[in-house]
């Protein structure tokens, strides 16, 4: 979801591991244009089929992939994710979420057009929570999101 921290934190988090950082979104805009101008202009479906192969093409060595927040409408690609990597799904209150993001049509953010923002959220969480391996909250700071990730992956020697 737009405002989760996956690249704030991502990029933090791959510097601690020594991980290349990877975002599909930059992926994306570099090859292909910003999301809000595909989606305007070649629609969601173009924009998600973009999203699919970026992510299928992802090949993961050290690496730390921060995926846009729509990735989770790929059944293909979230299986992709989880047979090749951990999956770690950032949980943010949608309260929290508001806060961050001002403005989501500046965000490329993929929505039904009867679909409230607050709506969309609750349409992925379901998603997010079904192809996570593991849930970290990020309500508090990034520091704070950072350690709990950092933990669990020593935990869990990933």
């Amino acid at each position: 979801m737009a405002g989760a921290g996956k690249t704030s934190v991502g990029k933090v988090l791959s510097l601690e591991l020594g991980y290349e950082f990877l975002d599909t979104d930059k992926i994306i805009e570099i090859s292909y244009g910003k999301s809000k101008d595909i989606i305007d202009s070649e629609g969601k479906d173009r924009f998600r089929a973009i999203e699919e192969e970026v992510l299928l093409s992802t090949k993961f060595k050290n690496t730390l992939l921060a995926t846009g927040g729509s990735a989770v409408f790929s059944p293909l690609a979230m299986e992709y994710l989880r047979d090749n990597s951990d999956v770690i799904y950032l949980v943010v209150s949608f309260e929290k979420i508001s806060e961050r993001v001002l403005d989501f049509k500046e965000r490329g953010f993929i929505k039904e057009s009867h679909q409230s923002i607050e709506e969309a959220y609750m349409e992925r969480l379901a998603l997010y929570e079904k192809y996570a391996d593991y849930s970290v909250t990020n309500n508090s700071s990034m520091k704070d999101c950072i350690q709990k990730i950092l933990s669990l992956l020593d935990l869990h020697k990933i």
